[in-house]
This record gives C-alpha cells, structure tokens and sequence, in this order.
C-alpha cells in the first residue's frame, strides 16, 4: 500500500533561530535533542523498507528538519540514487523538501529542477511580518530567502510558501498575500503556530478572536480573487472548497483523524508524526525494524486510533462534515476553536 515518509536529514539543526519554532521546542524535550546527521547507511534502510512496504505503490518522501539543507546536495543525490537501485516494482516516487530557503542557490535549484522535486519555502511575509525568522545573531533572513525564491523561479523549479500563522500574522493576513502576489507566489499555505504541549501562553499563538479574523477576511480575499480568474490556491482552502463538494481534504488532518505516515530523525528513530517526535512517541528505529513491523506497534496504532476520538458535542454539530472536529489533532491540544469554525463555515456556506 501507498506510503509516506518524513525524512529528517539534519535532526534538529538549523542555520536560523526562529522565534516560535515548534521542533526546537519539542526536540529540547526529549532525551536528545539533536539526533545525528543521517548516514548514507540510515538512508538506504528507510529507501529499502519503504519500497517494500508500497510493493509497487506510490512512496511519497518529504524532507524536512531542522533545515535540511544542511545535509549537502549530495546526500540527497546519492539517496535519489539509491532510491532508483531499490524501485525495482515501479513505484510512483514523489520528493518533497520544506527548507527555509537561505542556503539555496544555482546548484541545489540544478538539483530541484533536474529531478522535479517539489520545495517549500518557509516565509511570513514582507520584511516587517518576517521578522521572527532570523540567524542565530539575530540578523534577519529575509532578503535571504527572496534571493532563494527568486533563483526557483530562474529555475522553473515548482515550488509554494508555508507561513507561520501567529497571532500577529493572522491580524495582518491581506498584508501578507499582497506582498505574495507582488512576487508574483500564488500558492500558499498558512499553518497555525504551535505552543508547547500544555502551554497555551505562547504570545505568538492566535486567540480565537484572531483565529476568526484570518479565517473570514482570508476566505472572502480567497473566494475573491478566484471569482476574478487570478491564480491563487490557499491550502487550508482549497481543502474546505473539497469538503464542501463531499470530497475527502488532501491535507493531513483535516479530514478529522492522522494520515498514516512516518517520521524518520537522523539516527534512525521514526515517530509517527512530525508534531510527535518525542520520548513517549519513539516507534523503534529503521535501522533494526522496518515500517511494516513499525505499524503493528502499540505505540503506533494507538495514536492512530485516538485522532478518530472526538468531543461528544461534535458528533451531532451540523458542521461536522466541514469541521471534522477541529482539524488536526495536535491543534487541538491548544486552543478550542469551536465557536470560530461554526461562525465561519456558517458564512462560507453561503458563498
């Protein structure tokens, strides 16, 4: 059967410090933060394990961190290599990275081209919106990351912007997507910025007046621009205008319970999800166990089935079907935003 892996070439390293990053965060506790740079040796376990596991099936690979980037152009060569070796059933291989776009350059945008790998490019916005996005000196990565964007595009390499959605982002939403569209980046993705698990003080976190604020004003700007035949896909989005049509979302989570898929750290250890790679969550490592074997864990079925576990109140909301009780299970761990979704589905419903 299909599967998908994330892959986490660097562990936890990274050449930037953002100020509400959820992995350094989370990697801080657990026994050890930073797991290793990945070896070739790890590399090819992961590849040989998840071609036996797909048996000719699609295999989906998204590389993450940390900054993965860090990992050097040729391990990733050397993995699409090793990747070619293995695929002896003719599975569908489709590579993804999410970098944070400072280390691109004229090599590593041959490499994204050459091989058709889709890159995410994390970005907030202008320069004043990205300024929680900085070196560990404190300078700011924004021109650096421009820089990179605009290379991608020299190099007709596919690639969208993931943003951060804080409580300062959410309240300057429009701002954001005009300067995106003045680079002319139509496709986007706005993620909720996480808090510590049991912390809901963080001051980057959106309450639920902002939370609705972004989610009415950014909907109508959306529906907008599409009714006007500009380019423009909204993950989050796209993904309700799915459920709307009685269609399953695409987007992990919001279909109301965990997409089955593994994450893979730099030695070897794989968790469940990216948001879970903690102590209490730790499978076993690839480099003994393989992914079948993996998904007979206790560990790893009971995570599973507890995303399908929702509040009773929503069993008989009228929303459900576009809710699906909050979304994202670790989401749901900050805040409750069920007053916010019934506002807002109730007035998208009528577009």
């Amino acid at each position: 059967m299909p599967i998908s892996v994330m892959l986490k070439p660097s562990s936890s390293a990274c050449n930037l410090k953002c100020e509400y990053c959820f992995y350094a965060s989370l990697s801080e506790h657990r026994d050890e933060a930073f797991k290793g740079m990945m070896t070739a040796h790890t590399a090819e376990n992961v590849i040989k394990s998840a071609l036996s596991y797909a048996n000719g099936t699609d295999v989906y690979f998204t590389f993450q961190g940390g900054e993965p980037l860090l990992s050097g152009v040729d391990f990733f060569e050397n993995f699409l290599a090793l990747v070619e070796q293995y695929n002896t059933k003719g599975s569908k291989i489709t590579n993804c990275i999410q970098t944070n776009g400072t280390l691109i350059n004229e090599q590593w945008c041959e490499f994204f081209s050459k091989n058709n790998i889709l890159v995410g490019v994390s970005l907030d916005g202008d320069l004043e919106l990205n300024s929680h996005r900085m070196y560990k000196d404190g300078t700011p990565s924004f021109d650096d990351v421009v820089q990179g964007i605009e290379l991608l595009k020299k190099y007709k390499v596919s690639f969208n912007i993931l943003s951060v959605l804080t409580s300062e982002l959410a309240q300057n939403f429009k701002r954001s997507y005009r300067f995106f569209k003045s680079l002319d980046l139509h496709y986007l993705q706005y993620i909720p910025c996480l808090s510590e698990f049991g912390d809901s003080s963080s001051p980057f976190s959106m309450s639920c007046d902002d939370y609705a604020y972004y989610l009415t004003n950014g909907y109508k700007l959306y529906y907008n621009e599409i009714m006007r035949g500009v380019p423009l896909s909204v993950r989050q989005f796209d993904n309700y205008r799915l459920l709307l049509r009685g269609r399953p979302a695409e987007q992990c989570g919001m279909n109301g319970f965990c997409s089955e898929q593994f994450v893979v750290e730099g030695d070897g250890s794989v968790y469940p999800c990216d948001f879970y790679c903690t102590n209490d969550y730790y499978l076993g490592n690839i480099n003994n166990t393989n992914f079948s074997q993996l998904k007979k864990s206790d560990i790893y079925t009971s995570f599973i089935k507890s995303s399908f576990v929702h509040d009773e109140k929503c069993k008989t909301c009228s929303y459900f079907s576009l809710c699906r009780g909050g979304g994202c299970k670790r989401n749901r761990v900050d805040f409750d935003y069920c007053a916010v979704y019934k506002k807002f589905f109730s007035e998208i419903i009528s577009f």
